[in-house]
């Protein structure tokens, strides 16, 4: 049974550790092998960071940062886009293009995960287990935007209030994908799966009109269907 590593935003102290992102080569090295139970990323490629209900923002320093002004790179010079995003989130004494290194990395791994499994790349994303995705995404990898415009549609597996009435699909194919959907007074309108699940199925939940909270687990995450 796959589990889903917990997800958490990536520490800028580590970022000094990151190497820079490779331009070629290393999509047929790609970490990313969908266990047959789910279509989740590899946990080896995904560091620890708790699930959220919508795509996670990097998280961005509490302390002093840099002034825009002062966003320079030793050598060479940014984008205006890197620039953007780079922008309120430079601790103060740090090396811009080390913080730069995260975004990069985070569009590596959507990039490479999207290439062999798009619902996996979609889910990382809602579930927050490619940190900072969105905001690298937005500003880094705008090719990667229609992944990003699916998570944001959806919403990682466990409760989930007031969700929008229809139908959904999980993005997973494991077999343990249970969901209920609860009314007002905490009656059970609807719940799945109907029947066994096979590996492979598809699997899909219809949230009634009035349902006041969704639960589901061993789903990973969903999207309109």
């Amino acid at each position: 049974m796959y589990r889903r590593s917990a997800a958490a935003a990536v520490l800028l102290t580590a970022a000094l550790t990151l190497t820079a992102c490779s331009s070629g080569g290393d999509d047929s090295e790609a970490k990313v092998k969908p266990p047959a139970s789910s279509a989740a990323p590899d946990p080896a490629d995904t560091p620890a960071t708790p699930a959220t209900a919508e795509p996670a923002a990097d998280a961005k320093p509490t302390g002093p940062v840099l002034p825009d002004a002062k966003l320079t790179p030793k050598t060479g010079s940014f984008t205006a886009q890197e620039k953007k995003y780079l922008s309120g989130r430079v601790p103060e004494k740090m090396d811009p293009a080390a913080v730069l290194q995260t975004g990069q990395e985070a569009c590596q791994r959507v990039a490479r995960t999207a290439k062999h499994d798009k619902d996996a790349a979609t889910g990382a994303v809602i579930t927050g287990e490619i940190p900072g995705a969105k905001d690298a995404i937005t500003y880094l990898c705008p090719d990667q935007k229609p992944i990003l415009a699916a998570a944001e549609k959806g919403f990682a597996e466990g409760p989930k209030q007031s969700p929008a009435a229809g139908g959904y699909r999980a993005l997973t194919q494991a077999t343990n994908c249970t969901w209920e959907a609860k009314g007002k007074d905490g009656s059970v309108l609807a719940s799945g799966p109907e029947a066994p699940l096979k590996a492979g199925d598809k699997i899909t939940a219809t949230i009634p009109a009035g349902t006041t909270e969704f639960n589901s687990s061993g789903c990973y995450a969903w999207i309109p269907a």
